[in-house]
């Protein structure tokens, strides 16, 4: 089997219905096995899977990304479109807002964030210039104009440890620090995927204004509830998307590594 194309489904993206003859796949890899469902957008293959698993289950500290990065690589897959529920550190980017992200900041603190820990492993330092694949990143705007919806072009996305949200006061650091969203999810996630040689994007969906600048105080029904509201323009972007990209195009990301003789399964 050789899939090309993947969706990493966030907080509140569990549909892959927009896909035909689906099935489930369980790939084994050396962290653990991976549960994907696989089927057909416009006679391309595409492997759907759910960041958090099955009902929400994984936090996003806890969630196994090593294990589903190398397990859409085993299955084939060199472009990801992942999706993400966002709080906006940025007036101009609201809720129902869909952001396409081009940098990040890292503030996680207990996550494994490389396949190359020493060792037989060896040590590998990854470029990150362009974090998130730019030719990817263009494809998903013009599906976005194309679908006619507010999409923005670029934003800094800040990745937190979670569970919790954060302070007000540190929603203030990461403006100061320029950060425009603040997430979960995105690192490790952006990291493996460029270890793995693999295009990788992400697609955020504003859920709400952070801790300090929102009216209220922030619940994660709140988030479910803007995602289940903007659900339709999420999967019509993913889908567009698909249309648009080709399977078998060459980039940058897909020779990450060359200099250290590429990434081997």
């Amino acid at each position: 089997m050789s899939v090309k194309i993947a969706i990493i489904g966030g907080t509140g993206v569990y549909d892959p219905t927009m896909l035909t003859d689906l099935r489930q796949v369980e790939v084994d890899t050396v962290y653990g096995k991976v549960a994907i469902k696989v089927g057909r957008y416009q006679e391309k293959e595409v492997a759907f899977l759910q960041r958090h698993g099955e009902g929400h289950s994984v936090p996003p500290h806890l969630i196994n990304y090593r294990a589903n990065i190398l397990a859409l690589k085993k299955l084939g897959v060199r472009q990801i479109i992942a999706t993400a529920a966002v709080g906006s550190l940025d007036m101009k980017l609201e809720a129902g807002h869909l952001v396409v992200v081009h940098d990040f900041l890292d503030f996680t603190k207990v996550r494994p964030t490389t396949f190359f820990d020493g060792g037989e492993a060896g040590v590998v330092h990854t470029d990150f210039t362009y974090p998130y694949c730019p030719r990817l990143r263009n494809v998903l705007l013009e599906a976005g104009r194309q679908e006619s919806l507010t999409i923005h072009d670029s934003a800094v996305y800040v990745c937190t440890e979670g569970p919790r949200f954060e302070t007000p006061t540190e929603i203030k650091m990461y403006q100061n620090f320029g950060g425009h969203l603040v997430g979960m999810t995105s690192v490790p996630e952006v990291l493996l995927a460029r270890e793995a040689e693999i295009c990788y994007a992400t697609v955020a969906m504003v859920t709400n204004y952070g801790a300090g600048i929102s009216p209220q105080p922030l619940t994660h029904m709140e988030v479910l509830e803007a995602m289940d509201a903007n659900k339709e323009n999420i999967k019509s972007l993913a889908m567009k998307t698909i249309e648009l990209l080709p399977t078998d195009d060459d980039c940058e990301c897909h020779h990450a590594l060359a200099d250290f003789g590429g990434f081997k399964l």
